[in-house]
């Protein structure tokens, strides 16, 4: 034989099936494993590796990440490679840029812009999903999937307005879920809190579960309530699975653990096939416009909502009968980002820090900073309910997903985007034992490629795609915290996605073999 293309020599493999971790080579020809187990010390390759106390995982899959705009960016990259993350699952929350026209993707572009930012000038003037997976494919070292996001769907035909869509416009959008799923989505998705998904009704949303449902893939639910750990919302998603058949799963499900996972065993016995995503920190971060604001002062899109902010009388209806509800519970959130330049010196303070120093009321700085910004202000924000411990109950749970739901834009990102997945590796797996080593690969990599349908990935075995994190399990740990978000981890140096290097000694190599993962499709 000629030889192969790389061997890692003297390292331990997970391979993500959940079995058990043992000593092994690995070689790799033509993008694919060829061969795992002991090679001996003559095998011929172009390029020897070695791993030599390091655990050799496959690549992980973030399983809910808002990067639709930033992936292209090598300081993004390069956070989720020091982590081992090698394929994204896109289109999270109801709210992305395909299928669209150019109406609904500025539209997203602008309601979104402290989470995803404005569309890719390539993307701005509308696409499908074939044309938004194109447009990844081979563009950065990391893997893409796509889930169709309901709130562009409705968007797109229906606007962003409180309206029913009826028997007259519902075939339009059954039309195009199904179409973006032919076109390679892996599932579905909803963002129930959102506009204007939030004015879904359980009809509408059964209507595409069913489109879902016929293809096998699932629907991924940023729910309508989480509420504290006793999640609403879940009634309502296990009610579409029961209704139309279709796999649920829910995004960042978090807060109390016992009442979640009793949730979770009753669609068990309703036989719907229910599993979830998860990060591991106890804040979240969202828009301010969505956690602030009622859904009819957002209905009709930014410039109607930016209207009524400057409208006295609202302002005064909302400071009189809403705002003294939230403000407890809203004024300890960390202003993220702020895209306006008249507060953006607020970025890293809570609300009431903002209050205290700009000398105005929650009201009056609520409203004035969302004028000035265009809406676009991100905010880090305290979990509903629950504390660590509830959170690694949840992880700890079979149905479980890593996800990192990071947000990389603004001043003061939260800093789950730098280290959540070496969290998991470091504090949950080799400090807290939450997880074994095996454990960690099957919810990192093995169980999330298997839920979303990427052929050939997740797993190390003979014949699957060369997506390989190589980890120093002495060294992996986050270094990201709220005050200093952007600290690469540690203890991951080298990457490889479909047999070719992309992180050598911990330095971006410059490869761009990342490919856009269509449902269906063999690995590639």
């Amino acid at each position: 034989m000629s030889g192969y293309d790389i061997l890692l020599t003297g390292g331990t493999v997970v391979d993500g099936t959940g079995a058990g971790v043992y000593p092994a080579d690995l070689a790799i020809s033509n993008g694919r494993i060829a061969a795992v187990g002991r090679l001996g010390d003559d095998v011929p390759a172009r390029t020897v590796m070695d791993v030599t106390g390091r655990l050799v995982m496959p690549g992980f899959v973030d399983s809910h990440v808002h990067a639709d705009t930033v992936l292209v960016r090598p300081d993004v990259q390069e956070a989720m490679l020091r982590q081992g993350i090698t394929s994204v699952v896109l289109g999270q929350d109801g709210l992305s840029f395909a299928p669209s026209s150019a109406a609904t993707a500025a539209y997203v572009g602008r309601y979104f812009a402290a989470v995803d930012g404005p569309p890719p000038p390539e993307l701005a003037e509308g696409c499908t999903v074939a044309g938004l997976l194109s447009y990844y494919d081979r563009r950065t070292p990391i893997n893409v999937a796509y889930l169709v996001p309901l709130g562009t769907v409705r968007h797109e035909v229906l606007g962003p307005d409180d309206h029913d869509a009826g028997p007259a416009r519902m075939p339009e959008m059954v039309r195009l879920v199904e179409q973006a799923i032919e076109e390679g989505a892996v599932g579905v998705s909803t963002g129930l809190e959102y506009v204007p998904g939030i004015f879904a009704d359980f009809d509408e949303l059964a209507a595409l579960c069913r489109v879902a449902a016929a293809a096998g893939v699932p629907y991924v639910s940023h729910l309508r309530s989480y509420d504290g750990g006793t999640a609403p919302g879940m009634l309502e998603a296990r009610e579409l699975g029961r209704a139309t058949g279709v796999p649920i799963h829910v995004s960042h499900l978090r807060g109390r653990s016992e009442p979640l996972l009793a949730h979770l065993e009753d669609c068990a016995a309703d036989g719907v096939d229910a599993t979830f995503d998860a990060y591991p920190h106890i804040y979240g971060n969202t828009i301010l416009a969505m956690k602030a604001l009622p859904a009819r002062i957002q209905a009709g899109g930014v410039d109607a909502t930016m209207r009524r902010l400057a409208d006295p009388r609202v302002r005064a209806e909302l400071q009189a009968e809403w705002f003294p509800r939230i403000e407890a519970e809203v004024a300890t959130a960390i202003l993220g980002n702020v895209a306006g330049e008249k507060f953006r010196w607020a970025e890293g303070a809570t609300l009431a820090q903002a209050c205290e120093k700009s000398k105005l009321s929650f009201a009056d700085l609520l409203c004035e900073m969302l004028l000035d910004s265009d809406l676009a202000v991100g905010v880090i924000i305290p979990a509903p309910g629950g504390d660590e411990s509830d959170m690694r109950e949840m992880i700890r749970d079979d149905r479980h997903l890593g996800c990192s739901d990071a947000i990389y834009l603004g001043g003061h990102p939260h800093p789950r985007g730098w280290g959540a997945f070496a969290r998991f590796l470091g504090h949950h797996t080799r400090d807290l034992g939450d997880w074994t080593w095996s454990q960690a690969a099957w919810h990192l990599a093995g169980h999330p490629a298997r839920r979303f349908q990427l052929a050939d990935r997740g797993r190390l075995v003979e014949g699957g795609v060369a997506d390989i994190v190589v980890v120093d399990p002495e060294t992996v740990a986050d270094r990201a915290t709220y005050d200093d978000p952007r600290q690469l981890a540690d203890g991951v140096r080298d990457v490889l996605v479909a047999g070719e290097i992309v992180l050598a000694r911990g330095e971006l190599t410059g490869a761009t073999p990342g490919r856009a993962l269509r449902r269906g499709e063999p690995g590639r």
